[in-house]
Formats: structure tokens, sequence, C-alpha cells
């Protein structure tokens, strides 16, 4: 499954939350900073899915707020 993501980093409180059918908006407490919030969204949507953190890869947008993630189920 291919999902756009869009992450707002240092969030007061986190969650994952459906924008549209293949969009997601991922709220995390970490900082942009060293990979921190992204491993936090791949932490995030590992739980929300029920899967193991490495099936979760972000495909494009490392260093952008908006990403393309693959969620192998």
């Amino acid at each position: 499954m291919i999902l756009k993501v869009r992450v707002r980093p240092g969030a007061r409180e986190e969650s994952v939350r459906e924008l549209s059918g293949d969009e997601l908006e991922v709220r995390v407490s970490a900082p942009p900073q060293k990979g921190k919030a992204n491993e936090r969204v791949r932490e995030l949507l590992a739980e929300h899915f029920g899967v193991s953190r490495s099936r979760v890869r972000i495909l494009k947008g490392e260093s952008s707020r908006r990403k393309l993630i693959e969620i192998d189920l």
C-alpha cells in the first residue's frame, strides 16, 4: 500500500488522521532534525496498521513534510 502523508513535527500530541482516501496526516512530537521525526512517523504508522517498523518505508520526501510512504501489509 502506498500512501501520501503530511507530517506535522513538533506537535503536542501524536496522532494519525485520515485526510482523504489515500492521504494521512501524522503528528509527531519529535523535532525535524537528524531523521528523528521520520523515525517516529514510521513507528506511528507501523502501530496504526499493525505491522513492524521495518515494513514501513519512506519512498519520497525524506526532508519534506509531504511524503510518499509504502507499507508492506
